[in-house]
């Protein structure tokens, strides 16, 4: 009988369906390196989230281990090299929290430009401050999608009932563009200096380098908003506050971090800024979805060879 880690928070859905093929499931939740690596040799199959890091030494410790599964898109916190070379195959769940994500994208660009948490923080504590709030309207705004993959498509498709005109840059974009003759695929220059709202969907850079640095928060609008939902190495943190603090863009909202959990950040506290702790795919819904796929693609792979949505 094959067995399965489950090291992060997921839903009960993934261990029905394990039941369903006997395939022995345990939960083991807020395990460090070292506790993992202490039990890894038992398991054929590993599940995570974002919380887990599946680094180079828990690999390396399971001896049986078959895949790694990440119940949502990004792979970033699995070491996937390693897990080539011991021939461990890594499968994630593209698609299953699009729509999730596109949605907190969406609320954070509205929160940013309607002021919603400075509103909402003074009106609890009873100071009526209407005529010192003053919010942006999206309509007839541009928004910047930098990366056109899922997510970008789908917030694309939000946002055409605001009016707005919408900019991409997208290396994929030109061999598909016949499918989205309202969105305009332009440079990273063009992007960058007439877009009103900045929101990235996109991979890091194989280097790990963030893509916008002080050189380009210059050639932006004062009044620019940028969004990170997708990767929190692609905005450089120093540079984003200083950014902010000089009046050379109006405001940002992240979701994801150069570090996580951020537990300190040197954009704490800063008033432009919003901050929601990595939960753009945390849905009910979305984790449903996730946790379902995985489940059923390392049931295929280790009970019929079935390789899908591999790494």
């Amino acid at each position: 009988m094959f067995k399965v880690l489950i090291s992060d928070s997921m839903s009960t859905v993934a261990q029905k369906i394990f039941e369903k093929y006997n395939i022995e499931t345990e939960i083991k939740t807020g395990l460090s390196e070292e506790e993992i690596i202490n039990i890894i040799s038992a398991y054929e199959a590993l599940i995570v989230r974002s919380a887990t890091k599946v680094t180079k030494n828990i690999i390396k410790a399971g001896k049986k281990l078959k895949v790694i599964g990440r119940a949502g898109a990004g792979v970033d916190n699995i070491d996937v090299v390693t897990a080539k070379e011991k021939n461990i195959l890594v499968m994630n769940t593209p698609g299953g929290n699009t729509n999730a994500t596109a949605e907190h994208t969406l609320a954070l660009i509205l929160s940013l430009l309607r002021k919603v948490p400075y509103s909402n923080d003074t009106t609890h504590k009873g100071k009526w401050e209407k005529k010192n709030i003053k919010g942006s309207e999206l309509s007839n705004k541009t928004l910047g999608i930098i990366g056109f993959g899922n997510v970008a498509i789908r917030l694309s498709n939000l946002v055409k009932g605001f009016d707005m005109n919408i900019l991409t840059y997208s290396k994929s974009l030109a061999s598909r563009q016949e499918k989205f003759p309202d969105i305009k695929n332009v440079s990273f220059d063009e992007l960058i200096t007439t877009s009103d709202i900045i929101s990235f969907h996109c991979k890091a850079t194989p280097d790990s380098k963030p893509l916008i640095n002080m050189e380009h928060y210059k050639k932006m609008k004062p009044t620019t908003v940028i969004i990170n939902t997708a990767r929190g190495n692609i905005v450089e943190e120093n540079d984003l506050n200083n950014a902010l603090n000089n009046n050379m863009i109006a405001g940002a909202a992240l979701d994801v971090y150069s570090k996580e959990p951020a537990k300190e950040n040197i954009l704490f506290n800063n008033p432009k800024v919003i901050l929601t702790p990595h939960i753009a795919a945390s849905t009910a819904e979305a984790q449903i979805i996730v946790a379902e796929m995985i489940a059923n693609q390392i049931c295929n792979f280790l009970l019929k060879g079935v390789k899908i949505n591999t790494v």
